[in-house]
């Protein structure tokens, strides 16, 4: 049986560099979709960070759900006009369960970890490396 009291304690305790993915996958703001499907198809992720103008700070985030709303409706968007909202970004320091509660607040699947020093991205959460967390604090 689950402990969620223990569980919880834990997960308030992890920190977002302890469970995130080291580094970030990103495309220029003026790729087409199709170039960010091949990025997330090689690389097997499910979201890109999308940068303007070589600046190493993303202005947005495209996910696999983007590109399958585009397939859906026969569009070609540019990975820009997909991203149209800034992505949100959580400290490599903060909690885990901060984190896990601002996705639930944003419906967000991704969050951007930047380092807390000089702002710039460090690696991504995704909502699975908090599912994994959850289910290790709770064997």
């Amino acid at each position: 049986m689950i402990n969620h009291r223990n569980t919880a304690s834990t997960l308030a305790h992890a920190r977002v560099g302890d469970c995130m993915h080291t580094g970030i996958l990103s495309c220029a703001a003026d790729a087409t979709l199709a170039e960010v499907a091949e990025i997330m198809s090689a690389n097997r992720v499910h979201a890109v960070a999308v940068t303007d103008h070589g600046h190493s700070k993303p202005v947005g985030i495209v996910s696999d759900l983007d590109v399958v709303a585009a397939v859906a409706t026969g569009t070609d968007p540019g990975a820009l006009q997909v991203a149209a909202t800034q992505p949100l970004a959580v400290s490599a320091e903060e909690s885990l369960g901060r984190a896990a509660q601002m996705m639930s607040e944003h419906a967000l699947t991704h969050l951007v970890v930047i380092d807390a020093t000089g702002g710039y991205p460090v690696g991504v959460l995704s909502a699975l490396d908090i599912a994994a967390a959850y289910a290790g604090a709770s064997n």
